[in-house]
């Protein structure tokens, strides 16, 4: 409460400089205990007896913000890409693709720094960049088969002995049309920005986070079509049997930080929770559980660190 009258005094200091009379409306819970605060504050009734400028004021809850950050939206490709491949050095919106199955050099290290990384951004490369868009405005299904399509019109331009099959795109179909490339030096200059999209997109596809991602969206979905006849007690109830500490855990039950991930969206998107003794218990068990989980790892990740 205290911060909220620090908050309303603020305001009304503002709107004493700028000679405010205002009319306040609200969107979210927080913001109404805003304006509730600013409308009864007495140094501001006293101001607008005699302010004479008239001004609409909207306060915006920016809860929802914070589902927007962690949130996993949509069956999107490009979404992906950007969140589970890493990231390229020195950039925030780029990653760094593995051209290693582009060469005649056989590693399994996943992590080998001899070949240069490519990445997303293709700026003079129209077929990749119409791919790019591809992969942002169409479902992932459609996606792959657009990244399928152009490769497929690439290989044939190059007159590279490329056989077309219908059906279901996997990664390992994408892979066998991407080696065709690989010994053709003029036809990786001249398709080097697609291949370096395609390639992205065989990573991501392979990538054992991207199972997970399907997962966190499968639950967001659920939450939010049962959030209107659900207690957050029961919410958190149905997530305890999930967290499971390090030696209980498979490659596709949630970490820690994916606890916390999930804990931020569900608390931004529940709005007004009903405070209890249920409540408390429910946020109780969750808490020991999670510090156990926590406890127990044995190299825990910078935020789990930072927490700690």
């Amino acid at each position: 409460r205290a911060a909220v009258r620090s908050l309303v005094g603020d305001l009304d200091s503002l709107f004493t400089v700028l000679g405010l009379r205002e009319e306040s409306f609200a969107v979210g819970t927080f913001s109404r205990v805003v304006a509730a605060e600013l409308a009864s504050y007495t140094p501001a009734r006293n101001r607008r007896r005699t302010a004479t400028n008239k001004a609409s004021v909207i306060f915006v809850d920016r809860t929802l913000d914070l589902a927007g950050a962690v949130g996993h939206h949509g069956d999107n490709l490009a979404e992906k890409i950007l969140s589970v491949l890493p990231k390229l050095p020195g950039h925030k919106t780029d990653v760094m693709v593995n051209m290693v199955e582009l060469t005649a050099l056989q590693t399994s290290d996943e992590t080998c720094a001899v070949i240069a990384p490519g990445c997303l951004a293709q700026p003079n490369d129209p077929a990749a960049k119409a791919l790019w868009e591809s992969f942002m405005n169409l479902k992932q299904k459609e996606a792959v088969m657009e990244a399928r399509r152009h490769l497929v019109e690439a290989a044939s331009r190059e007159n590279l002995p490329i056989k077309m099959s219908m059906g279901r795109v996997t990664p390992e179909q994408l892979s066998s049309y991407i080696q065709l490339f690989r010994n053709n030096l003029k036809a990786l200059e001249n398709h080097c920005g697609l291949l370096q999209l395609v390639l992205a997109t065989v990573q991501t596809l392979k990538h054992p986070l991207t199972s997970k991602w399907d997962n966190f969206l499968a639950f967001e979905r659920l939450l939010l079509q049962t959030i209107g006849n659900s207690e957050m007690p029961s919410v958190l109830n149905q997530l305890l049997p999930m967290i499971k500490s390090y030696n209980e855990r498979t490659k596709d039950d949630y970490t820690c930080e994916d606890f916390l991930v999930l804990l931020i969206y569900i608390y931004s998107v529940f709005g007004e929770i009903k405070c209890g003794k249920e409540l408390d218990a429910a946020e109780e068990e969750v808490k020991k559980a999670l510090v156990k989980a926590i406890c127990d790892e044995p190299e825990p990740p910078p935020l789990l660190q930072k927490i700690t």
